[in-house]
């Protein structure tokens, strides 16, 4: 067997273990709920300002725990919701694969504020949105303890990446793909 086989044999590995795991994390709706308020409270603790910026934004998405891991090719996936008005109105999943040097797993939690009414439309009228294609994340990298304000969130749509866990550091939503789903 050569080195090749060998790295497509853990690549394929690393993928069905987080198909597993994934398929497993299927919650219901009031389990979704409950968890993404609990990300939020986190959140806000570790962010100054985030309830005001919550509260200005049109809408945002909050996945609790979006699971990431990869062997050369990786793969995320996680559940959540979408918030307008401070109540769910949608169900979501997030999917994305990558190809490339990366090796490792990680969970972390991501928060997706659109700013305007106008972004919040154009994704939810969009059957399956594409970070790149269907519109673009701003991603802002403010760290714990620090404070959103208008000098640093001036984009229409705006994420968040916090309580990463695991050894897979990656800051990037590009690729990646929301699509509704049915809970009760």
């Amino acid at each position: 067997m050569n080195i090749e086989s060998l790295y497509r044999i853990a690549a394929l590995v690393t993928l069905s273990a987080l198909m597993g795991a994934c398929s497993s994390m299927e919650w219901s709706a009031s389990r979704i709920d409950s968890e993404s308020d609990e990300a939020l409270v986190v959140f806000q603790e570790q962010i100054n300002g985030a309830e005001v910026f919550l509260n200005q934004a049109a809408g945002f998405l909050v996945f609790p725990r979006a699971l990431r891991a990869g062997f050369g090719i990786g793969a995320e996936t996680g559940e959540g919701a979408l918030r307008v008005g401070g109540k769910t109105v949608d169900y979501m999943r997030i999917t994305s694969g990558s190809i490339g040097l990366q090796a490792g797993a990680q969970a972390r939690s991501i928060v997706i504020a659109f700013m305007t009414q106008s972004a919040l439309e154009q994704f939810r009228n969009s059957n399956g949105w594409r970070v790149g294609i269907d519109g673009s994340v701003a991603l802002i990298d403010i760290g714990a303890g620090k404070t959103i304000d208008s000098q640093n969130v001036r984009d229409p749509v705006v994420g968040f990446i916090f309580g990463s866990a695991g050894l897979m550091a990656n800051l990037t939503l590009e690729g990646t793909r929301f699509t509704r789903i049915n809970r009760e």
